[in-house]
């Protein structure tokens, strides 16, 4: 007699009943990015248009709305129009690389040791690719479009040039097409980089914030001195750890900075 299947079995059985892999791996896909992207980055925007938890605030400046409203419509249109047929046109590069999303559901261990890759891939990659759109042709032609918003919120990790969009969205792309995982895999691993690139970008930095408790996470103050300093002397390239701008001394304006406002906030 077969074992009952846990909810989340069932609840993937429903889904796999209903759509066709092409179709979950590519329009549901998007859409799950489309509701977590927006439902974490909106509550950044929200606190700085109203004002709120100002003390935790890392930057005294402030976009306006209309800015971030220009931030929300050009990102739907970069989504659209870039984001959603590069899912379509690469499922078929994703499927020659073993993608599948047939019941069982993969070994929980399985599903950590893969995104735990996937991670530290991403983050080396990402490293070397941020550090080149720093060089002054590309930065000028590419990479500023990002830095337009020297103040970010959480809405403003994804608002790039399209060609930024492709050459970075290979870094993320590149450990899943390498072990041609199972695509809860793959939806577990969007979700919880999703999330850590909007609280990178959130502008905010909490007590829970996860820089305060996760060894060699980055987060949001870690980043956002990349976004407020000139683009030659930014530094803090690395998307989620530490690691590897404390490895090639490309955080070294960082940390005096901090050491800084720490002897600073003593005298005070």
């Amino acid at each position: 007699m077969a074992a009952p299947m846990s909810a989340i079995d069932s609840a993937w059985q429903l889904l796999i009943a209903n759509f066709t892999e092409f179709q979950l791996a590519t329009v549901v896909t998007f859409l799950l990015h489309e509701t977590v992207f927006f439902l974490s980055g909106l509550p950044s925007l929200l606190f700085e248009r109203f004002g709120l938890f100002a003390k935790y605030k890392i930057q005294k400046k402030s976009n306006t709305s209309a800015y971030q409203n220009r931030c929300v419509l050009r990102l739907i249109l970069y989504h659209v129009c870039v984001n959603l047929p590069v899912m379509i046109f690469s499922y078929p590069a994703f499927k020659f690389m073993g993608l599948r999303s047939s019941l069982p559901l993969p070994h929980w261990s399985v599903v950590v040791s893969q995104v735990l890759f996937y991670f530290v891939l991403e983050d080396f990659i990402f490293y070397w690719g941020h550090r080149a759109l720093h060089t002054k042709w590309l930065y000028k032609h590419v990479h500023s479009v990002h830095h337009e918003y020297a103040t970010p919120f959480g809405l403003t990790p994804e608002y790039a040039h399209p060609a930024e969009i492709l050459f970075l969205g290979f870094a993320t792309v590149v450990g899943p097409a390498l072990t041609g995982p199972h695509l809860f895999t793959l939806w577990l691993w969007m979700v919880l980089r999703v999330l850590e690139t909007v609280e990178a970008h959130s502008g905010y930095h909490f007590p829970w914030s996860p820089s305060n408790f996760l060894p060699l996470y980055g987060g949001s103050d870690f980043h956002d001195y990349h976004h407020r300093v000139l683009y030659t002397k930014s530094g803090n390239y690395a998307s989620t750890f530490v690691y590897m701008d404390w490895l090639f001394g490309t955080d070294k304006d960082y940390r005096k900075a901090k050491t800084i406002e720490e002897k600073e906030g003593k005298n005070l």
